[in-house]
Parts: C-alpha cells; structure tokens; sequence
C-alpha cells in the first residue's frame, strides 16, 4: 500500500510527489499524458519560448536605434519550433530524473473507494490520494475547437507557419500573450473582448495603457464585443481563449460522494475536500489558475498529510500574477480599484518608466510602476506594474505585501543604479 498516490503530474501534482518522498512517504504518481502537466508541455514553458524568439526578432529589427548598422532577421517559426521543443524535452527530463524513487504510472485514473484507485488493468492500494489533475480550455457553444481554424492555445503553440490574419476570442492573460506574440511575427491581430477592458480584473489604468500600445502595434481591439456578433470567416485563424475549467472527468469523484462545484473539486483551507484522507491542490480546485501557485497548493497539501497535527492554511493574498506581453505585466496584492472598493484610506504612488535611466538605456521606456498603501498603516497593500521586466521586479513587491512591509521600508532601501529596480525606490520615495 501507498502513503500517498497523487494524480496528476503538473506543478502541484509534482511538487506534491517530491515533498511526500522527500518526507520518507511511498508515493506513487499517475499520470495519462505528459510530465510536468499543461504548464511545462502546452502552456507557461512553451508560450514563454516562443515570445523571447519574437522578442529577440523584434529587438533585432530595431538594432539602428542602438548604433548598429541595420539588420534584416527573417523569422524560422520551424527553427523557433525546434527550440521551444528542445526546452521541453531538457526540462521533462530534469523532472523524471527528480522522480527517482517515486512509481510512476502512466495511464488513467480512477477512484474506486477512498483507499482504491483503478489504473489502466490495475488497481492501487493507497492511505492517501490528492487529487491535481489541472484544467483545460473551455470552448464556446458556437465555436467549437475544430484544431483546424477554431484552436486553443495547445494548437495554436504547435503552429508551423505564420497566419495571415488571426481573430483572438477573449483580451485576458492568454489572448493578450497571444496578441503581442503573432502581431510581432506578422499577423494582423484582431481581439475581441466581451468586458469593457482588456485583461479583466487588472489594474484599469495598466489595461489602458496596454490597449493603447497594443493599437499602436497595429493590433485592432474591441471591448464590450460579445464573440457571437463577429464573422469568423473573414479570418484565417480564430484563437479561443475565454478561460480554463478544472478537469476532473473520469475520476468518479460523484460515486464516492467527494463535493465539486461547476466541475472544480471543494476543499477546505487545509485543502482537503469532504473526504479526510483526500485532497486536491492547482486548477482543479479552481482557485487562481497560476502554475507557481499550483506548486504551493501541492507543497501544502502534502505538508498537511504528512503533518496532520501541523496544518498549515493557503494563503492566496500575496500571489503574483505575471503576463508575458510586451510590455511586460505583472501586479501583486491589491490594486486601485480593489482597494477603493473596499473603502480603504490608500495612498498612490506611481513612477513613469521615462524617467529611469534604465529603461532609456534599453530603449524600453512604456510603463510605469504602481504602488498601492493604507495611508494610515504605511503598509503595502499591493503593486501593478507595466514595462520593462514587470514579471521580474514584481518580487520584490510581493515579499513587501506578503510579509506586511511598510512603504517606508522600500524608500529606506538603497537599491543600485542604473536599474529598473530602483524605479521601485522611485516610485515610493
């Protein structure tokens, strides 16, 4: 019999595994497709690849603006192709390597009885199950993924030539990343949005800002659309991205009485569902669909296995949120409007990336950094930023607003220049 069997090989799935055997825990891993889940095989990895080629392209092309004599790259999307699938290859080998020790199993799951699960011809022993089998796209009634003109993301990574024309259904963190990337590579970008902004839920000011950009791109956007009312024909490829689902089909979780809703699976702030000795963790739980925050869920729950008299609780208040456009976006904690709505006494503060040396340096000067704080606490309640390397300087924000930090502590920090860091400092001083 197993200590624990997880289901599910992506980032909580797999953090989970290696937590419980690292603990001396028998762990087995079940997994039906690929290792490392959507995030290492048809999401984060791979759509991170494909941007820094076109990021490389388009700073090549701008090389004259550097003193370089000009310079005529040609995008090889089969070479860019190659490259991406080499990085895939080298990191799903790394986390089989990571797996020694733990039985993997590569075949479907079911769940039997709370101790049972059925696995291709066999059936698996087990003191504990957690539950990580991610998310998926979801289709529209109306447009039905066809992976011929109607695509996900998943197709839409596997391209092999440039689209001439490319309709993106839904302005949030997927379309947007899409958006950026096909426009830069040539297509002409169409995105409808059914909200009155792109990527809802972010800062309205950092929103704006990216429409804005995004139209001097040439990228067409039309908020307040709803997708019905556009003709898909006059477009060579239509990208739905209007969300993910957790997925959970197949699991038999009704049979033994384990609680979901909408097809994500209820847990507790333990993250243990209904059942005491199964637990869920990542997009299946349909909590913030982020793979660092998947990895944390997997690490908790396996923590609370292994020390049921130690639980610890997931604390979803400080988790970044980072979006590969270009400009780059990432935001942490409260923004304006959140914070308004909950009629906090909140001080602004804000630095335009014009004014870095940094960003002129790099010639990467759209943006500015958002800082938002209790007016009477000093406290850092949460960050939006725009600009250069957004995804990277957002850590430093989130250690302020996860460990409760006072704004004074940032304008007290002597950070170096010339960085983009030190826009920080800039903007809180």
């Amino acid at each position: 019999m197993y200590d624990l069997t997880v289901i599910g090989s992506g980032w909580a799935g797999f953090n989970a595994a290696l937590r419980a055997k690292e603990s001396g825990l028998k762990v087995c891993l079940i997994e039906r497709e690929k290792i490392g889940g959507t995030c290492l095989n048809v999401g984060c990895i791979p759509t991170k690849t494909l941007l820094q080629s076109a990021k490389v392209y388009s700073l090549a092309r701008k090389s004259p603006v550097f003193g370089l004599e000009p310079l005529a790259p040609q995008i090889n999307l089969e070479k860019v192709q190659e490259r991406k699938e080499d990085i895939i290859r080298q990191l799903a080998s790394g986390m089989q390597f990571m797996l020694k020790g733990i039985d993997v199993i590569k075949e479907n799951a079911k769940l039997l009885s709370t101790q049972e699960i059925q696995t291709g011809s066999q059936k698996i022993q087990t003191k504990f199950i957690l539950i990580a089998t991610g998310s998926s796209s979801i289709e529209l009634p109306f447009l039905k993924f066809d992976n011929k003109k109607i695509i996900s993301s998943d197709t839409l990574l596997s391209l092999k030539k440039v689209p001439a024309t490319l309709l993106i259904i839904g302005g949030g963190v997927i379309g947007c990343e899409f958006a950026s990337l096909f426009s830069i590579l040539g297509s002409q970008v169409t995105i409808v949005e059914k909200m009155p902004q792109l990527l809802p839920g972010e800062d309205k000011e950092v929103a704006r800002k990216l429409e804005t950009i995004f139209k001097k791109k040439g990228i067409k956007i039309n908020t307040n659309t709803d997708a019905s009312s556009v003709n898909t024909n006059d477009f060579e490829l239509v990208l739905v991205s209007v969300g993910r689902s957790p997925r959970t089909e197949g699991l038999d979780l009704d049979k033994l009485g384990i609680k979901t809703d909408k097809g994500r699976v209820v847990v507790d702030e333990n993250l243990c569902t209904n059942i005491p000795n199964i637990f869920a963790a990542g997009d299946c739980t349909g909590m913030k669909m982020l793979a660092h925050f998947a990895a944390y869920q997997g690490c908790i729950s396996a923590n609370n296995i292994i020390h049921p008299n130690l639980l610890k609780k997931v604390d979803d208040g400080a988790v970044p949120n980072c979006i590969f456009t270009d400009p780059e976006i990432a935001s942490v904690g409260m923004n304006e409007e959140q914070a308004r709505a909950k009629n906090i006494d909140m001080q602004v503060k804000k630095f335009d990336f014009l004014g870095s040396g940094m960003a002129r340096i790099l010639d990467e000067t759209d943006g500015f950094i958002k800082i938002i704080s209790d007016k009477k606490s000093d406290e850092v309640l949460g960050a939006s930023i725009i600009g250069p390397k957004a995804t990277e300087l957002i850590a430093i924000l989130t250690l302020a607003v996860s460990n409760h930090l006072k704004a004074s502590c940032l304008s007290n920090t002597i950070f170096a220049h010339p960085t983009l860091s030190e826009s920080i400092h800039e903007a809180i001083k």
